[in-house]
């Protein structure tokens, strides 16, 4: 079942309008070039898939309300900032198909700027005394970080297992739009059952996302500015390989390992770890798990009162897993 972003925001378009005022005017700054930054991340902005989200969690379970408003400011802002900062960590000189910050602007100011959306977002919740949401947003920078660090460990020996791989993922992507989720409920109920019920919701689709993210890698989608392969080029072990090294005989795996540790730029030894990640199950199975989380979250919605923006979100799930970009 493949549903359009534009389809799934149609509930929530009024809503959404209002975000992105509140979104500028949470990032406009005296200083002028913050202002061009700004104006920069706003012209080249992405698909909002968390604030939306969010947005759609509250009306889900309430009335949208200028704390719903509050809330998809903040995640948005979080998110945008760990991207400005991913993208020096990873010295990406793109971003959703457009220079990114640090390639126009250098490292230093890039690094300055992410330190400033952040320390917005959580302005943001302290000036509007949400103080419930400060505290789930700021585990969720710490979740993101242990995540992000663990990962770089692992990564230096290439031994990341299924488990490893999944508390990676559950801290540095899911937390996230987990939050995004538990946020737009905070800002219409109090309910801790309900709350629990999004946080569940969000994490079992932010772990679809990121699997998702894997298997598009191996595909031929190249409409983000990312180049093809480029999980295998910076030796990152995504679930479709480490499913398939544990599917191999142990001598097939250490050839694969090794060639990717000595030399993953090389277009021979990419093109092998791609034929033995599809021959020894790798996509298949790292697609299995991947709808298995979207249903997970499918279920979870079954909890909520139905209504136009809980099915908005079911359409969402399948959207995470469908999408070609």
């Amino acid at each position: 079942m493949k549903y359009s972003l534009n389809e799934i925001k149609s509930v929530i378009k009024n809503e959404i309008e209002q975000f992105e005022n509140h979104f500028k005017q949470a990032i406009k700054s005296r200083i002028p070039l913050l202002d061009t930054i700004s104006m920069y991340i706003i012209k080249t902005k992405g698909k909002q898939f968390r604030p939306m989200i969010s947005l759609l969690c509250a009306k889900m379970c309430g009335e949208v309300n200028s704390n719903s408003l509050t809330a998809a400011t903040m995640v948005e802002l979080l998110h945008t900032a760990t991207l400005v900062h991913d993208d020096v960590v990873d010295e990406s000189d793109q971003r959703r198909g457009f220079f990114s910050i640090n390639a126009l602007w250098k490292n230093k100011i890039a690094v300055l700027l992410g330190d400033y959306l952040l320390s917005q977002g959580l302005l943001i919740a302290l000036k509007n005394d949400q103080f419930l949401m400060l505290k789930v947003i700021s585990n969720a920078v710490k979740d993101m970080s242990e995540g992000e660090l663990l990962q770089l460990e692992k990564a230096r020996r290439l031994d990341i297992t299924k488990d490893v791989y999944y508390q990676i993922i559950r801290q540095k992507t899911a937390s996230l739009i987990s939050v995004s989720c538990v946020c737009g409920g905070i800002s219409v109920t109090q309910d801790t059952k309900t709350l629990d019920s999004l946080a569940d919701f969000g994490n079992n689709l932010g772990i679809a996302f990121q699997i998702k993210d894997d298997l598009m890698d191996l595909g031929s989608s190249n409409l983000l500015g990312k180049p093809k392969i480029q999980d295998i080029r910076d030796k990152k072990m995504t679930l479709p390989l480490i499913l398939a090294l544990q599917n191999a005989p142990g001598t097939i795996s250490r050839r694969i390992i090794n060639g990717i540790r000595t030399n993953s730029e090389n277009e021979k030894i990419i093109r092998a770890t791609v034929d033995f990640i599809h021959e020894y199950k790798g996509v298949e199975q790292a697609t299995e798990d991947m709808n298995k989380y979207r249903d997970l979250a499918l279920t979870t919605l079954e909890s909520f009162s139905n209504n136009e923006s809980r099915e908005s979100l079911k359409k969402l799930c399948y959207f995470v897993t469908e999408r070609e970009n």
